[in-house]
């Protein structure tokens, strides 16, 4: 594996983080909330792995920027969606762990309104991480010629 990889890796993570999210939230809307929170639980667990493989990928590169090769409107539709991706991605650092700890220490009444907010902001960090993988690197990117 090359550092060039890691972005591959790291979107996988965070499409697999997506499904699982999904997962969990079909399984508490139906009542099935063991497998809720073995879904919720990994997803947390996928999204932490993913978490530690974009800080190394961003110390590997020196935090170097990978540009952006769209043009027109689609360079203002990719920048306010990572602009927004970003600032709701630190946020989520903080919001899923105390939504997870909320419900492991069984205050499940805080834990479910708590989620209510948290598990939008987290599916849409989520599913934008993926779209700004392919934003960059497979829908327009920078020649390196």
């Amino acid at each position: 594996m090359t550092v060039q990889d890691i972005p591959a890796l790291n979107a996988t993570l965070n499409g697999f983080a997506t499904m699982l999210i999904t997962a969990g939230f079909i399984c508490i809307k139906t009542g099935r909330k063991t497998a809720h929170r073995a879904f919720m639980l990994t997803a947390g667990f996928v999204s932490a792995v993913f978490l530690v493989g974009y800080v190394t990928h961003k110390a590997l590169i020196h935090g170097v920027h990978t540009p952006f090769g769209g043009v027109g409107a689609i360079r203002i539709i990719y920048y306010v969606m990572l602009v927004s991706h970003i600032l709701l991605a630190m946020s989520i650092a903080y919001l899923v762990p105390k939504t997870f700890s909320l419900a492991l220490m069984g205050d499940f009444a805080r834990h479910k309104a708590w989620a209510r907010v948290v598990f939008p902001i987290w599916y849409y960090v989520s599913v934008t991480g993926v779209l700004v993988y392919f934003f960059l690197y497979i829908w327009w990117p920078v020649s390196r010629s």
